[in-house]
């Protein structure tokens, strides 16, 4: 899966070019370009003196690294997950407050932190953490979740004006517009915002 990727970005690292790889390994320079555009792939028996050009490993070239990372994360998101659909706030925060030392600048493990201090109730944090994960995030799903989280957030804080904004520009389902615009603007207790924000960070009513 990351292996067109690596094979490109390890060579321009080490300022070499696709014909220069191609006499390394006594094959063409077309066969190498295949290669990083993902067209075709190195036989195997390729990948030990790929990784010797490049001074890395094979795990490195195939990107087990980030698999493993990928999975590492998964498993962080699921245990707090499951913390939170159980009330369990202090662990589920302990676990991304942990998390983030590992990955401080990773936008997941950010709006995870930030989803928990919702639920929680510790609004000036939880915005500021979810409009921080917002920029460096690329999971759309999750930023889905959370700017609809955000709209009820500013709500409590007394941005209403943000809150409508925020609400207007919102995808569909559980944080579409369609389900939330009616709420911020019927003016909600603080007990029925709470519930708003724990269904959209964890699909499950009260």
């Amino acid at each position: 899966m990351y292996l067109a990727e690596n094979l490109r970005k390890y060579r321009l690292i080490k300022n070499l070019t696709q014909e220069d790889v191609a006499e390394y390994l006594g094959i063409t320079p077309q066969s190498v370009s295949k290669w990083e555009r993902g067209e075709t792939f190195p036989d195997i028996t390729f990948l030990p003196p790929l990784a010797n050009i490049f001074e890395t490993s094979v795990d490195m070239l195939m990107g087990m690294d980030t698999i493993r990372a990928e999975e590492t994360k998964y498993r962080i998101h699921d245990k707090a997950n499951t913390f939170m659909k159980t009330e369990r706030l202090e662990d589920a925060e302990k676990v991304y407050r942990e998390a983030l030392r590992t990955y401080p600048n990773d936008a997941e493990m950010i709006l995870g932190l930030a989803s928990v201090l919702a639920l929680k109730g510790d609004r000036d944090q939880a915005v500021k953490l979810t409009e921080k994960g917002l920029l460096l995030s690329k999971n759309e799903k999750q930023n889905a979740t959370m700017r609809a989280a955000l709209c009820y957030l500013y709500l409590q804080n007394g941005q209403s004006e943000k809150a409508v904004e925020s609400a207007r520009r919102l995808p569909h389902t559980r944080e579409s517009r369609e389900v939330i615009f009616p709420v911020i603007t019927s003016n909600p207790s603080e007990a029925e915002i709470r519930e708003s924000i724990r269904f959209i960070i964890t699909g499950e009513p009260k």
